[in-house]
């Protein structure tokens, strides 16, 4: 699924924006050209993985985060798959679903995680502010539980958390929902009394 994105739904200071957006993680994705990356950005841009608070502020930070730990970071199987994106008049706002097996070490998502060779697939935000046709900040979300539940690191039969079913749900509206409110009725019920009690 790709989003429902057409010019003519868009201003053109809008459109403008957008390509840049494009232009932006193209370089973060596609050609992983971090100097490309770094071009698409204001002069003091700051960039926060909310979930394991990676990043960097200011330009000098970012360039070594790109360089160093996210763009040559990803396992040659990471596929970013977009679900929906709104334009705004000054951020763009992406649902994706992120795919991958952990085949290397992730630093910027899983730091100190030995690669496990399973697979992943996890919901993500990115909330992204522009300035013209500039990046001024990325603020990017996934659900870190979803991630280290996959990876079996948590025990989802345990905890109240989900695995890739997050992410798949997006995709497939068939996916079931409220089954941890299920199975925490069930585990609150009673027994049942048994003969001669």
């Amino acid at each position: 699924m790709t989003p429902e994105l057409t010019p003519a739904k868009l201003r053109p200071a809008q459109k403008r924006m957008l390509d840049a957006y494009l232009r932006h993680t193209g370089a973060e994705f596609v050609t992983k050209r971090p100097q490309d990356a770094m071009a698409t950005m204001v002069e003091s841009p700051y960039v926060a993985l909310l979930p394991t608070l990676s990043g960097g502020n200011g330009r000098e930070e970012v360039e070594e985060f790109y360089a160093h730990h996210f763009i040559f970071s990803m396992p040659p199987d990471m596929e970013l798959v977009p679900v929906s994106r709104i334009v705004g008049s000054d951020h763009v706002v992406e649902e994706s679903v992120l795919r991958f097996t952990h085949s290397i070490e992730i630093d910027w998502m899983l730091p100190g995680v030995a690669p496990t060779g399973r697979r992943v697939e996890v919901a993500v935000c990115s909330i992204v502010k522009m300035e013209g046709e500039k990046v001024a900040h990325e603020h990017i979300y996934w659900d870190q539980a979803s991630v280290l539940v996959q990876l079996g690191l948590l025990d989802e039969e345990k905890l109240p958390v989900v695995g890739a079913d997050g992410a798949r749900k997006i995709l497939e509206r068939s996916v079931p929902v409220n089954r941890l409110m299920e199975r925490a009725r069930l585990r609150a019920a009673p027994a049942p009394a048994r003969r001669g009690e």
